[in-house]
């Protein structure tokens, strides 16, 4: 794809996220297909979430207690793992898991119905795509996301913990501990901030690329192979401007947690 098509197909994206934002304020949702919409990307997708943030917090505890052991500071494992998670590893990685797995079948469902005029029967039926197609996925996005991100959370947590007793003696009571002191509020809210951002951006492109596919069979496996490149890069650049915005501002959280 050119650069020009893809900056196209961005831009597209964008409007439709305005679109959908005005449906919705005005009270337009089909809620049926956003229910079926929602098991899709929530329950469908909650197995291989649960064991990767089971997995990431086992490594990154492996990663990281040794060190913090010799250093002396075996109190603050918990709290980096804590801090880890909630603000970056937990809300990425599942959006990347997301982008992967639903935002490709946005993108394969939708070009799928576009290349055989599925797409033109439902303009002359008189049926907006983009309210009954692109509004429910976005949603479901939006709201589910932030869920699984909840729950890859408490197993990253949990696997890290597991870690930390068996292998580094490290008592459950102080990884607990550790991770009051350190873990905010704010931090957990700021991971649902950024969970909610993925979603949209996942379901904008994975449908939009989708509804703007042409060109057959061939055509489909381009536009989501396409898509799901495109959103792993929205999901990692408006990553870095959510951490500056959101985390920019804030002080020695690790010093903090260790006194």
């Amino acid at each position: 794809m050119k650069l020009t098509q893809w900056l196209v197909k961005l831009i597209q994206a964008l409007l439709i996220l305005g679109k959908v934002t005005v449906l919705l304020l005005r009270g337009r949702l089909h809620r049926r297909n956003t229910i079926e919409q929602m098991a899709i990307v929530g329950t469908d997708s909650l197995t291989i979430t649960l064991v990767t943030a089971l997995f990431v917090g086992a490594v990154f505890t492996i990663q990281v207690a040794k060190e913090f052991i010799n250093f002396g500071a075996q109190q603050a494992i918990g709290g980096v793992l804590a801090i880890a998670i909630t603000r970056e590893l937990a809300p990425v990685l599942t959006a990347v898991i997301i982008a992967g797995r639903i935002g490709s079948a946005f993108a394969a469902e939708l070009g799928t119905m576009e290349v055989t005029e599925q797409i033109d029967a439902l303009y002359i039926l008189r049926t907006d795509p983009i309210d009954y197609l692109v509004t429910p996925r976005i949603v479901a996005c939006i709201l589910m996301i932030p869920l699984l991100t909840i729950v890859s959370l408490i197993t990253g947590l949990g696997g890290g913990m597991v870690i930390a007793q068996s292998l580094y003696g490290i008592s459950r009571i102080t990884f607990v501990d550790s991770i009051q002191s350190f873990l905010t509020t704010w931090d957990v809210i700021t991971s649902m901030i950024k969970s909610a951002v993925f979603g949209a951006l996942i379901a904008a492109i994975g449908t939009t690329w989708g509804l703007t596919t042409s060109g057959g069979a061939k055509g489909v496996g381009e536009s989501t192979t396409s898509a799901v490149v495109t959103a792993l890069l929205a999901i990692f650049s408006s990553n870095f401007f959510l951490s500056w915005m959101l985390f920019g501002a804030i002080g020695n959280t690790l010093s903090r947690g260790i006194r």
